[in-house]
């Protein structure tokens, strides 16, 4: 059976977050998000549109449209012009990639016979599929969403499953954080992430003002950062910085 996915866009940048931050990367975004997240960056990722965008050519931010959905055939031959340049990496972002799991599951083993890496940014909720797509990944940036400030549904249980199979890749965890955010919040996820994978590294990320979102103060971020490395020996602080210099 051949599938087809929904893309948003298409385009050549620099990695704004998390321990990666600085490379080059190809980054494929796909439509759907079974989240809804307060401070969401992409809430226009949320529904189905019938456009999608590819830049041409990679790095120049000129955009040409494409009728959605797409074969894998037609993903492949979107990113050639990509592909031939240098990059560290393809971002599969969103949304949440993993929702259009039949679409990825088909196109990461053509991207994996063609030598490429694959990193995946997602929310963590989802271990049922990243199982399946565990095979192709090399780079796994994995969110933990704090119920006080990202307005979602508790998902302990869920961000548990995931990073019991996310830490057999080179994976980081990323928690984004606001004023709103509880301190006994910080304290379960580092306690989660010690139980699993002590070994990697985990990002405090202050949101970037979004939808009456507020970063924390300075002090907030010291604090936090003080009490998570009680528990973790690598905690680090990094806003979004592709959003500092004004990148897409």
């Amino acid at each position: 059976m051949k599938h087809e996915g929904h893309v948003m866009e298409i385009f050549s940048a620099i990695q704004g977050e998390g321990p990666w931050v600085g490379i080059r990367q190809i980054f494929f975004r796909l439509y759907r998000c079974n989240l809804r997240c307060s401070w969401c960056d992409t809430p226009e990722s949320f529904e189905l549109t019938g456009k999608g965008e590819v830049e041409t050519p990679p790095g120049s931010r000129q955009f040409l449209q494409f009728e959605n959905p797409i074969s894998v055939e037609k993903a492949i031959k979107l990113l050639e012009p990509f592909l031939a340049l240098p990059h560290h990496s393809i971002s599969f972002t969103g949304g949440e990639p993993l929702v259009q799991k039949e679409f990825l599951l088909s196109l990461l083993p053509d991207l994996k016979n063609k030598g490429e890496k694959i990193f995946l940014e997602t929310g963590g909720s989802l271990p049922e599929i990243l199982e399946l797509a565990l095979p192709y990944l090399d780079f796994i940036s994995m969110d933990i969403k704090l119920p006080s400030s990202a307005s979602e549904r508790p998902l302990w249980e869920k961000h548990e499953a995931f990073l019991k199979l996310a830490a057999s890749k080179e994976t980081y965890v990323k928690i984004v954080v606001t004023r709103d955010t509880l301190q006994e919040e910080i304290a379960r996820a580092m306690s989660l992430v010690k139980k699993i994978a002590p070994g990697i590294s985990v990002v405090l990320q202050p949101v970037t003002p979004v939808n009456g979102a507020l970063p924390p103060s300075a002090q907030q971020m010291l604090d936090w950062q003080k009490l998570a490395t009680l528990s973790l020996p690598d905690v680090r602080v990094i806003p979004q910085v592709h959003k500092l210099i004004g990148q897409k």
